[in-house]
C-alpha cells in the first residue's frame, strides 16, 4: 500500500475510535457527525509525516496527530456559522442540521476535547507541544477575525491579504509538521524549518482553495462554486481583479460588488468572465506555486529524507478538491 494511504487509514482509524460522549445527545452528536463528514485529514498527515522523518514508529503518536484534526473541524463548526455556510463537503453544516446554539456548544466541546488528546504527548514534550499549540489557535482566531474585518473594508491589499490566510490557514500547518518533528524528538532547528514548509505550503493551499472556489468542480469540491464571489469575499482573485481592471471591468465588478439583491449563477457567471479577461486564475496559480516552491526549497536544509514529503506536496499541488 502507498504509505501516504497507509497513515490516512490509520488516522481514519483513530478518529474511529474518538468518543467524546453521550448525553445530551445534541451536544455530541454534532462532533461526531462534523469527523464523519471526511476530508482529507491533511492536518494529522502532516503530523505523521513530520514525525515520519526521523522516527518510523507513526501508530505511537495517532492520538495526538488527531488532536490537530479535531482542533480544525472546531474551527470549521464555527467558522460555518459565521460564513452562514449551508454546506460543509458536500453535506449540511452543523448550524444547518441542528441551529446556531448546538453548532456553538458543540464547537466548544471539541476545543476541550483537544486538550485531552494532547495529554497523550510524552511528559518531556507536552509543555512545548501546549504552548505552540495556544499559540498557534490564537493566531487561527486573529485571521478569522481579519477575514471578518475585511468584509466591512472595500479594498484590501495584497500583503494583507497574504498575512491573513498565514494566521487563518498556514500557521497550522506549520505547528502540524513542528509539532511531528517535536513527538519525534528533533532539533529545535530543524522543528522550525518544519515549521516554515507547513506555513509556505499552507498558504499555498489556501490560495489553491481561492482558486478551486470559482474554478474546481462543485461535486468535487464539496462546497458552493462561486461561493466567495457571491459573499463578495476579500479572495486574491477578487484583490488582483480590483487591481487590474479597467475602466469597464471596474465597472462590472462594482456593480456586482454592491447589489442588494441578484441571481447567484449570474453574479457568478458575470464575475469570473472580468477574472478570466484578466488573466486571475493564471496569476493566482503562479503565486500558489511560488509558495509551494519555497517549502521545497526549505524541505532541502531537512537532515532527513523528504522524499515522502515532497511527493506528497507535490500531490497536494494537483488536488481539485
Amino acid at each position: 500500500m502507498n504509505p501516504i494511504n497507509e497513515l490516512q487509514n490509520r488516522i481514519e482509524e483513530e478518529i474511529a475510535k474518538l468518543h467524546f460522549g453521550d448525553h445530551p445527545k445534541e451536544l455530541y452528536e454534532p462532533i461526531s457527525y462534523i469527523l464523519s463528514l471526511g476530508g482529507k485529514r491533511l492536518r494529522p498527515l502532516l503530523v505523521s509525516l513530520g514525525y515520519k522523518l526521523f522516527k518510523e514508529d507513526t501508530q505511537s503518536i495517532l492520538r495526538s496527530a488527531v488532536s490537530v484534526e479535531v482542533f480544525h473541524n472546531f474551527t470549521l463548526m464555527h467558522d460555518d456559522i459565521m460564513d452562514e455556510a449551508p454546506l460543509r463537503r458536500g453535506m449540511p453544516t452543523v448550524h444547518e442540521k441542528w441551529d446556531n446554539t448546538v453548532a456553538i456548544l458543540s464547537g466548544d466541546t471539541m476545543l476541550v476535547k483537544v486538550y485531552d488528546l494532547l495529554l497523550s504527548v510524552k511528559p518531556e514534550y507536552l509543555h512545548s507541544a501546549i504552548r505552540d499549540f495556544n499559540k498557534t489557535a490564537i493566531e487561527v482566531c486573529e485571521g478569522q477575525q481579519i477575514d471578518m474585518n475585511f468584509e466591512k473594508t472595500g479594498q484590501v491589499k495584497e500583503e494583507e491579504y497574504i498575512e491573513m490566510i498565514r494566521l487563518k490557514t498556514a500557521v497550522l500547518l506549520g505547528f502540524s509538521l513542528k509539532f511531528g518533528g517535536l513527538l519525534a524528538g528533533a532539533s529545535k532547528e530543524q522543528q522550525d524549518i518544519l515549521y516554515r514548509i507547513g506555513e509556505m505550503m499552507g498558504i499555498g493551499f489556501q490560495l489553491m482553495d481561492d482558486l478551486l472556489d470559482v474554478y474546481g468542480d462543485q461535486k468535487k469540491f464539496g462546497k458552493m462554486v462561486g461561493g466567495d464571489i457571491v459573499s463578495n469575499k476579500k479572495t486574491f482573485l477578487l484583490i488582483q481583479a480590483q487591481d487590474r481592471a479597467n475602466g469597464e471591468q471596474k465597472s462590472i465588478l462594482d456593480k456586482w460588488l454592491t447589489a442588494a439583491t441578484f441571481d447567484n449563477e449570474e453574479k457568478v457567471a458575470a464575475v469570473t468572465s472580468v477574472y478570466d479577461e484578466l488573466g486571475i486564475r493564471e496569476l493566482t496559480e503562479h503565486k500558489m506555486n511560488g509558495y509551494f516552491d519555497q517549502s521545497f526549497e526549505l524541505m532541502d536544509r531537512l537532515e532527513a529524507d523528504t522524499s515522502l514529503l515532497k511527493n506528497f506536496t507535490l500531490k497536494l499541488m494537483k488536488r481539485d478538491s
